[in-house]
């Protein structure tokens, strides 16, 4: 089966997205334009049982195990055999240490062609934060300071507390209402305010699951040239980019390889922007 025809079978059928936190704002527009896939999302389906950013439930495996798990969910739920799962990381840039990163994968599985193709997307936008506070005033202030309202607030005894945990405050009235509320009791003397990291209260992090979707589709297009499937994208790199002035290989990466997940068909093919290494990139010119 070619490329096109998997693309038409793909506009025949629903795609199920696996989401309670409002992602399909950031996905289905983007996939309807770009694949002409309608998606639907199933009613009181709980992503929460797979993790949560507030940490009540640890992520079992890695960030595409997870994501797989909730897409696979959400088809077993619906009886569909398309669907689709996003799934967020926080931690450092991994070229960048000293950079805050949020890397987001979204994946769509179709059972009918056997198919796995995944997008990402990273960036330095996002920051989690966290603070503690011992006045309403002082998380007033601190939440400002994060973007609160549009970027959403958590309010807990502790960081390390899984109790009294409040998720939907949605102004600084009701913000002012809970930390009082939780400073008035006598064995408090601190309260603990963070990001909200989950996708339907973090501006952000919505517009980076909106691009990882964009690249999900860019890979969709990308086709095999021996077997003509979908997703024909880079499985590994090949470091040694030549140095513009003493010749010698750096550790820039000069080649990706392509795989196909179905015929197995892999292929070289040189970075395209970027041709040699800068003296100041180079460990031999830039020790």
């Amino acid at each position: 089966m070619t490329a096109s025809d998997i693309f038409n079978d793909w506009k025949e059928r629903k795609c199920v997205l696996a989401t309670m936190h409002n992602k399909e704002s950031a996905i289905s527009p983007q996939l309807e334009q770009g694949l002409s896939i309608t998606v639907t999302v199933p009613n009181d389906f709980n992503t929460d049982r797979f993790g949560t950013f507030t940490r009540e439930i640890k992520r079992t495996g890695n960030q595409l195990e997870a994501a797989r798990k909730k897409a696979l969910a959400a088809m077993e739920l619906t009886g569909f055999d398309l669907g689709i799962a996003s799934e967020g990381s926080f931690g450092s840039h991994p070229s960048m240490p000293f950079l805050p990163s949020n890397l987001e994968i979204v994946v769509l599985i179709d059972k009918r062609h056997d198919l796995e193709i995944i997008g990402h997307y990273r960036s330095s936008d996002v920051c989690v934060r966290g603070q503690e506070v011992k006045t309403p005033e002082e998380a007033k202030t601190m939440a400002r300071s994060w973007g609160f309202p549009d970027q959403g607030i958590i309010v807990r005894l502790s960081e390390k507390s899984n109790r009294n945990i409040h998720k939907d405050i949605r102004t600084i009235d009701e913000l002012d209402e809970v930390s009082k509320r939780l400073l008035s009791k006598w064995f408090v003397r601190s309260i603990f305010l963070e990001t909200d990291m989950r996708a339907h209260r973090c501006p952000r992090r919505m517009e980076s699951i909106k691009m990882a979707t964009l690249d999900l589709i860019k890979n969709c297009k990308s086709i095999c040239p021996k077997c003509t499937t979908p997703g024909f994208v880079t499985t590994d790199t090949v470091k040694g980019l030549l140095c513009s002035h003493c010749n010698l290989p750096t550790d820039l990466v000069k080649e990706t390889i392509h795989s196909c997940q179905k015929c197995h068909y892999k292929e070289s093919r040189p970075v395209i922007d970027k041709t040699y290494a800068e003296p100041g990139e180079c460990e031999w010119c830039n020790p």
